[in-house]
């Protein structure tokens, strides 16, 4: 058992796993897997920004491959898969907000978690529904948080389309673009450094939070 799910963890979150996870799945295997990143809490391990370039890369053809999409039907079916898994996240929230985090913290699912995108959420508002789609872990509890602040629907739904148009076409966009080029060969390397950039934000949270002054204590 063990060996099958490391077997899946590298299919997850290493470029050959991905394009072997893609080619053979198809465009169901990226709807389910965007969907589930963003609509389910249990979804939150799962490749988000990786996927989508890898998904890009593969919609040219080269020399060694043939296209294994359009890249304006994956485009599109990527951004209704985003759009309906938010919209689930905000109905979770709105539902059953309470209930969850209420919960004991267990092996899989921690309270830091709702906590984190509750700050991410107060600090940043309605636009934090666009800043989070490029921050792992908090494109999976924002929504869920903002059901839970009983944010109004439709408000909701014209940050969430927005957020899903830019997050899509833009690393999708940037897989197609290098798709053609040599470094397509080197897509480790790139998704490495997605990884690293998308983590960017939640590094410089910490340190703000760190190098913040501690409350002093009145004066008598």
């Amino acid at each position: 058992m063990l060996e099958g799910l490391s077997e899946f963890w590298n299919y997850l979150h290493t470029a050959e796993g991905l394009t072997k996870l893609i080619q053979t799945g198809g465009l169901l295997v990226l709807f389910l897997i965007i969907f589930s990143e963003t609509g389910l809490l249990a979804g939150f391990f799962l490749p988000g920004d990786s996927l989508l370039v890898t998904a890009g890369v593969l919609s040219v053809a080269t020399n060694d491959r043939p296209a294994y999409f359009d890249v304006w039907t994956l485009m599109g079916v990527l951004i209704v898969a985003a759009i309906s898994g938010d919209q689930l996240g905000w109905w979770l929230g709105k539902n059953f907000g309470k209930r969850v985090e209420g919960k004991p913290d267990g092996w899989f699912f921690k309270k830091k978690y709702i906590q984190e995108a509750d700050e991410h959420f107060r600090d940043n508002g309605s636009v934090s529904l666009v800043v989070a789609r490029f921050i792992p872990i908090m494109r999976t509890f924002v929504p869920f948080v903002a059901g839970m602040a009983h944010m109004p629907v439709l408000r909701f739904l014209k940050w969430n389309i927005i957020g899903a148009f830019i997050w899509i076409t833009s690393l999708v966009g940037l897989g197609h673009f290098i798709g053609p080029t040599p470094l397509a060969d080197e897509l480790h390397k790139v998704i490495i450094l997605i990884i690293i950039i998308s983590l960017l934000p939640l590094a410089w949270k910490i340190m703000r939070r760190l190098l913040k002054p501690g409350i002093q204590e009145p004066k008598a």
